[in-house]
Parts: structure tokens; C-alpha cells; sequence
């Protein structure tokens, strides 16, 4: 009896028994025992049953989660959630979702992985790259069985664990000599089994050679930027005017830019593990955040509020059925969000908003700007950019759209624009006549008479025709400047040397450009990008993605800075306004001439310009 039970103790653990204490392992660790209830719950009412499986399909899935079918991503969610399901056994991928691999899906696709994993964020990434590649299309056909999972059938697994997108077999790769063949995340899930040398690390698919169809990766972007504001318990459902008509082909076109930095369309038809990682990491550091959200949904159960079932318990049965159909039929309507963007502006929009999210925080961004300045409503001058912008205490987006100009001068003014600048020229940056450039500045703005503003927090950025994000290094702190005659040469620029003070009213010529740099023109006209990759750059750092010379010269049609903050700030700003407002009026009545000195005394006085020891001056 001893012998048969130190047997049983010793006898190695199935793979089965493996992934089961490891989800215990997860739920411990990760979820608050009500939100486990509710995960319970929720699995309960959405699984399919085939024998004693119960499990998940595509279609349940992408309903429960209110992925809009126009957007055609459910395939590419379902592809990367069958994968992640079978961690750490990832070469059993794609599985069967049953309960435990749900749990492998939702800590991995939200920030709770971060309490059980090792160099999280690194390796996660990696895991998410392995989770959406390919190999090749002629391995699909040939491996499209796979082995079913213990306890089904080949049909049963078979069912809901193959792709809705064919064509594609997952990660059937050869090496790359350049890859660390250790993956440390599924290292840590095995030092969390206990387990030294009950599995080996060549069971895992190995990912060298293998990328993301740059059709599926687009598609997945359009859903990251849909679910990029996505709150705890949140709806999906609430954003549905994002991908209708107009507001659909924006979505399609803010993608496209993203995807552009991923990989080249024209030359590639997907994207390697070397350029996700440096993309994501570089440029894109928060576009999954949005799956918080959205896979968090699966531990939040309707059926378990309990501040209703004590009200309910306390109500005749009547009233609760008539209260049950209201529901009923609200939830039928849909419901929506508040807006992102309380008013759109020319550049900045719901999915421009979004696109920035995914390198500065959200929680700073949706719903929290306001429309400071628009250059085709209040002018397109230092002046009323001054007037609009300086009041505001908090960080700001400034936005720069325009078309490029050719090398070759068309029209007097663009001649004139073209003189100033240093003779010279590297090519384009990149294809596309639409360009938009943006900065986000933290600090309030200010006239720079010797030395620039700014600190090591502001970022210059590219939204269109590719995106691009250049971060403030400590080469030198000449990060933003902002001149107006007669002590300084009138301009605007980010990255740039301050300008000289000139000594009479005539302009000396030159701009000066940084190695990483935007710079405005004074009548906002014109500007310019300039990228020398050879100087390793300057107030900003070079692109992680573009390693080479290029300069970007266009034509500005529309200039937008938005304050970032909340009602707080917005008051200060109006009441500043008010009071400016107040000070131009009185200041415009004083000289009415009216010829009554006392009711021109008391304006004064009003004015707060005499009184206290001030005259005002000769009042006869």
C-alpha cells in the first residue's frame, strides 16, 4: 500500500492535470474570488457542449465581445485567443477553449499577467506575435488536423478550434539563427508548476521566419483603435457610430497609417518579429491596452448584481416583471457612449484620438481635450495663436496638416519660404501628399526671448501618411520656441536652435533646422520636418523605423492645439478669457470722448487704472 501510493505521488503529471493547476495558479493570483464567480457564470451561459467538453466558438466569442462584423478582425481574435489558450503548452496550439485555457486568455490579454509573469510586457509581446503569425499557406491544407486535446474527439476538436481564415497554418517555421530560442514567460509558468525537467522547452513552436498577413494585422488595428478607450465594463456596442459611413473609411485610413510603420504593403506581405518588436515598443507601447477592457468583460456577470436582487426581493412580483421588460427592451436599443472628442476638429478626431493613445496615456486624452486653437477659425497668425493657446495651465497636442511641396518652388511664396531654408535637401520621408505632424507639450506655453521651453516629457510625432514617434533626448533641451519680432526672428519650431536676437527689424534669412525637427513659419504658411539621421539626433531622438536623411516640406491647411485636462482647467482658461475680454473693452470705451469725466472716472476706476495712489492722467 506504501509502495502503490509513493507511486501515485511520483507519477508525472499529464499535460491536462499541468494546465489545470496552473489555472488555478492564475485564478489565485489574478482575480478577486467575485470576479471568478462571475467568470464562472459567464463561461456557464456561453459554452457549447459536445460529450463532457464544454467550450467556446468564434461566433460566441465575437458576439459576447460585440466585435462589429464590418470590421472582419473576429477570424484574427479568435485565431490569437485559440493560440494563447494552450500556454505554456503552446505546440498543442490551436485549442479547444475550454475553462482553464479562458483563463490562460483573459490574464494574458489584460495587464492582470503582469502579477504572475516575468519580464512581462517583453515576452508578452512576443507570445502576442507567435499568437497572429503564419508560415505558409501550403501547410494549411497539408496540417489542417490536429491533434485533438485529451478527452475529445478528433471531430469535437476539430469543430471550434479551427480559424474561420484559411490559408494559414499557425507558426510552422524554421530557424532564425538571430532569435533566443528561451522564452522566459513560459519558463516562469513552469517555475509556477514546479516543474525543472518535466517539460522541455523543444515542445514549443518555434515562431523564426514566421509574420503577420498584413491584411489580418490591419484589421486588428481597427479593432485596437475601436476599443482603445474601452472601459471596466464597457460596452462595445456604445461605440457603433465609430464604424458607420464616413466615420468607418477615417477608421480604415488611421490603420492604414499605423500598419505603414509595421511593414511596407508594396514590398512585404507581412510583418517579422523584428519590426512588431521595435514598433511596439518604440511606437506603439500602449496599443493593447485596449484589450483590458474588452476581455475583462468576461469577468463581469449580469446575472450578479447583487444591488438588484435585494430590490428586486423587496418588490411585488407584478412590478418585477414589468420592470424585467423595460430592460429587457432597453437592451435592445443600443446605447451610447459619451463622445471622445466633445466637438471634432479638422485634424483631431475619435481615431486620431485613439491613435495617440496608443503612445501617450488615454486616461489624459478621451474626453479630457478641448479645442484651444484652429487656425481657419481664429486665423492663421501668432497672434491669435498667442491669445488662444498661452492661457492654458495644463499639457497641450499641437496638430500641423498640410501637403507637400515639390522640390522645385511653385509661386512667389513658396520661393520665398523656400530661400530660407538651408540649401540642403533631403528627399521625402515617406509616400503619400497628405502630411500631419503633431507635439504634445507639457508645459504651459510661453514667448521664448533667449533659451527654448519644454522638458524631457514632449513628444514630436507623425500621424499621417505614417506613424512615427520621436521622443525628447538630453542632447540638448531645445525642444519648443516660440518668437515674435522685433527682439527675435518670428517663428515657431520644435527641435530647433532659438533663434538669434536680431539687432534691427529686417529679418536675417535662415531657418534653422535641428537634426530632428518641426518648424512653422511665422504666418503659419509653410513648414518643414527635417530628419538627419547622421546626427543621431538632437532635442529629439531619431526614428527607431526610418534610418536615413529626410525632409517633409508643405503647405499648412489646417493647425489645431488641443488642451489636454479636465473641468478644472477649462475654467481657469475661460475665466482668464473673460477677464482679457473685460480689459479690451474697458480699454476700447476709455477714448469714447463722451465729455462726461465722471462716468469716464468711474470706467476708469473700474478698469482698476485709477484709484490706489493711480491718476489715470489728466482727465480735463
Amino acid at each position: 500500500m506504501g509502495q502503490s501510493l509513493s507511486d501515485e505521488q511520483t507519477r508525472p503529471r499529464s499535460r491536462e492535470e499541468l494546465v489545470h493547476e496552473l489555472a488555478i495558479r492564475f485564478k489565485d493570483k489574478c482575480f478577486t474570488p467575485l470576479e471568478f464567480y462571475s467568470f464562472q457564470d459567464v463561461f456557464k451561459n456561453l459554452a457549447d457542449q459536445q460529450g463532457s467538453v464544454r467550450y467556446l466558438k468564434e461566433d460566441t466569442i465575437a458576439r459576447f465581445l460585440e466585435i462589429p462584423d464590418i470590421l472582419g478582425s473576429s477570424p484574427v481574435i479568435f485565431q490569437m485567443v485559440s493560440y494563447l489558450g494552450a500556454f505554456p503548452f503552446l505546440d498543442e496550439a490551436p485549442v479547444v477553449l475550454e475553462f482553464p485555457h479562458m483563463i490562460m486568455v483573459v490574464v494574458i490579454l489584460t495587464e492582470r499577467y503582469k502579477t504572475v509573469l516575468a519580464k512581462g510586457v517583453t515576452d508578452r509581446n512576443k507570445l502576442l506575435f507567435k499568437s497572429l503569425a503564419v508560415y505558409d499557406r501550403k501547410a494549411a491544407e497539408a496540417g489542417s488536423s490536429l491533434p485533438a486535446p485529451e478527452g475529445t474527439s478528433g471531430e469535437e476538436a476539430k469543430a471550434p478550434a479551427t480559424p474561420s481564415a484559411p490559408g494559414f497554418t499557425i507558426d510552422k517555421a524554421v530557424d532564425e539563427p538571430d532569435e533566443d530560442d528561451d522564452d522566459d514567460l513560459v519558463l516562469t509558468a513552469f517555475e509556477l508548476l514546479d516543474i525543472d525537467e518535466a517539460v522541455k522547452q523543444g515542445d514549443q513552436p518555434k515562431f523564426h521566419g514566421a509574420m503577420i498577413p498584413t491584411d489580418n494585422f490591419r484589421k486588428l488595428v481597427m479593432l485596437l483603435l475601436l476599443v482603445a478607450p474601452l472601459g471596466p465594463q464597457e460596452s462595445l456596442s456604445q461605440y457603433s457610430g465609430r464604424v458607420i459611413g464616413d466615420n468607418l473609411e477615417s477608421l480604415r485610413a488611421t490603420a492604414e497609417n499605423i500598419v505603414a510603420a509595421f511593414v511596407d504593403v508594396e514590398d512585404s506581405p507581412g510583418i517579422k518579429y523584428n519590426r512588431f518588436r521595435t514598433v511596439i515598443s518604440a511606437l506603439v507601447p500602449n496599443v493593447f491596452v485596449g484589450f483590458n477592457g474588452l476581455f475583462e468583460r468576461f469577468l463581469f456577470s449580469k446575472d450578479l448584481d447583487f444591488s438588484k436582487r435585494k430590490q428586486q426581493d423587496e418588490k411585488p412580483k407584478e412590478e418585477e416583471e414589468q420592470e424585467e421588460e423595460e430592460e429587457e427592451e432597453e437592451e435592445e436599443l443600443p446605447k451610447m457612449a459619451q463622445p471622445l472628442v466633445l466637438k471634432n476638429g479638422e485634424i483631431l478626431h475619435e481615431h486620431t484620438l485613439a491613435q495617440i493613445s496608443f503612445f501617450l496615456p488615454g486616461s489624459s486624452l478621451f474626453r479630457r481635450v478641448r479645442l484651444l486653437y484652429s487656425g481657419n477659425d481664429a486665423g492663421f497668425s501668432m497672434g491669435s495663436f498667442q491669445t488662444k493657446v498661452f492661457n492654458w495651465r495644463a499639457p497641450t497636442i499641437l496638430l500641423v496638416r498640410g501637403s507637400r511641396i515639390g522640390d522645385i518652388p511653385d509661386g512667389g511664396q513658396e520661393v520665398s519660404f523656400a530661400e530660407r531654408l538651408p540649401p540642403k535637401r533631403f528627399p521625402d520621408g515617406c509616400k503619400g501628399e497628405q502630411l500631419t505632424f503633431g507635439v504634445y507639450v507639457k508645459e504651459p506655453w510661453k514667448h521664448t526671448h533667449k533659451e527654448c521651453f519644454g522638458d524631457a516629457e514632449t513628444v514630436l510625432f507623425q500621424l499621417e501618411p505614417i506613424h512615427d514617434v520621436f521622443r525628447a533626448s538630453t542632447i540638448n533641451t531645445d525642444y519648443v520656441s516660440f518668437t515674435k519680432p522685433p527682439a527675435n526672428e518670428p517663428v515657431l519650431a520644435f527641435g530647433s536652435p532659438h533663434p538669434r536676437p536680431s539687432k534691427s527689424s529686417r529679418r536675417n534669412g535662415n531657418l534653422s533646422l535641428g537634426p530632428v525637427s518641426l518648424v512653422l513659419d511665422d504666418s503659419f504658411e509653410f513648414a518643414v520636418f527635417n530628419h538627419d539621421f547622421g546626427t543621431r539626433g538632437g532635442a529629439f531622438h531619431t526614428s527607431p523605423i526610418r534610418k536615413y536623411n529626410f525632409q517633409d516640406r508643405f503647405q499648412i491647411e489646417s493647425l489645431e492645439v488641443w488642451g489636454c485636462g479636465g473641468d478644472e482647467e477649462a475654467q481657469a482658461q475661460a475665466a482668464s478669457w473673460a477677464w482679457e475680454a473685460r480689459e479690451a473693452e474697458a480699454r476700447r470705451k476709455i477714448n469714447l470722448g463722451t465729455g462726461d469725466i465722471d462716468a469716464d472716472r468711474a470706467l476708469l476706476e473700474m478698469a482698476g487704472l485709477i484709484g490706489a495712489n493711480r491718476s489715470g492722467g489728466s482727465m480735463g
